[in-house]
């Protein structure tokens, strides 16, 4: 395509040609500083992209508007950065590190986001013009490396799909949007922003419950805390079955050895376990009875290595069968915890035989 340039806008675009490679070389320092920066942190994003404007479509732009330009470095999007994140307040996270690790050129730079207006949803990014500095970069003989702008958009992955989504349908097209459609565009993207924060306030909200049930699982008030996947996780830190396994672990003089316990998170909640409170009292009232049952299961084996889910395992065996769930319960409980399996049946028949000698057997069969 031949462009319409004049004197300026072909001395622009000559500096450019020039200035290629060190754009190449800082859009590599740039990604690689920046991913550092936010893997640091612990900050998840969804996208992290860079592109390097092509000459065409910098000529493009320059034939639109090549006088606003005086030098080639008020073109700030030569070299383009965007950072997806998952929800709105990580946006603000990312500038925040961004900011640390770049010279950030404000009188530059924009929120977008304060525009406020309904049809600006997939364009309210955040952006920063930004220069890398001499700690990322100081070479003597290529000290442009630290002049070079560059922009940085930090925007929301919904934010993103709906700037995708408007510039594919209207956005720079040449037929003119009726305004019966431009206001339907402009309504899904109310709805749109509306999800983005309800999003962030579902998370904020979420990791507020968390927060106060490791407090009540920290202060003793385990009745309190509810049985789920982070509670128990934490609650597993501190060891429960660990006296109840030695225990078994001397029948045979065995030595333990430690496998995940998490899995038995979803047989505990399917026998009706709702809180860390219930668990709590399962190892008070069974232990005796599943330390009981692993004698039957051990007392005739020389088995010298067990692992650390035989303690958990029993006390689930013998709480099915103190609530009456006999063999049929015992098979739901291995399908909970291992899924259908032919061997199921035979293991439930083999605990119901090693359990015949127990005394709570007989007050329940």
């Amino acid at each position: 395509m031949t462009y319409q340039l004049d004197l300026h806008s072909e001395m622009l675009m000559e500096q450019y040609r020039e200035r290629r490679a060190a754009y190449e070389q800082l859009a590599q320092l740039a990604d690689e500083a920046l991913r550092k920066a936010l893997d640091a942190q612990h900050v998840r994003v969804t996208t992290m992209e860079h592109r390097l404007k092509a000459e065409d479509s910098l000529a493009g732009k320059l034939e639109l508007k090549g006088a606003k330009y005086h030098t080639l470095d008020d073109v700030t999007d030569i070299l383009g950065m965007r950072v997806v994140t998952f929800y709105s307040a990580d946006v603000d996270k990312v500038a925040a590190i961004v900011n640390e690790t770049f010279e950030v050129d404000w009188s530059k730079s924009v929120d977008k986001r304060k525009l406020h207006r309904l049809d600006s949803f997939g364009y309210n990014s955040l952006h920063y013009i930004c220069r890398l500095p001499k700690n990322i970069v100081d070479q003597p003989d290529m000290p442009i490396l630290n002049t070079l702008p560059f922009e940085i958009q930090m925007r929301t992955a919904l934010q993103h799909v709906w700037s995708t989504l408007d510039h594919d349908t209207g956005y720079k097209s040449d037929v003119k949007i009726p305004h019966e459609y431009q206001r339907q565009f402009n309504r899904l993207a109310g709805m749109l922003e509306l999800i983005d924060e309800e999003f962030s306030r579902l998370r904020n909200t979420l990791t507020d419950y968390r927060r106060q049930m490791l407090a009540l699982e920290a202060s003793g008030q385990l009745d309190d805390v509810d049985l789920n996947a982070d509670t128990f996780r934490h609650y597993l830190e501190t060891r429960p079955f660990a006296r109840l396994n030695q225990r078994i672990a001397a029948i045979n003089q065995a030595e333990l050895y430690p496998v995940p316990l998490m899995p038995f998170l979803r047989a505990l909640q399917k026998l009706g376990l709702e809180t860390l409170g219930d668990v709590n009292r399962l190892i008070e009232e069974h232990s005796d009875d599943a330390y009981r049952l692993a004698v039957a299961q051990l007392g005739t084996t020389d088995l010298d290595i067990l692992s650390e889910n035989i303690g958990l395992q029993n006390l689930c065996y013998v709480y099915v069968l103190k609530h009456g769930g006999g063999l049929t319960g015992l098979i739901k409980l291995l399908e909970w915890l291992k899924g259908p399996d032919p061997d199921n049946m035979k293991l439930a028949k083999e605990l119901m035989n090693q359990a015949q000698t127990l005394p709570f057997i007989k007050d329940h069969y």
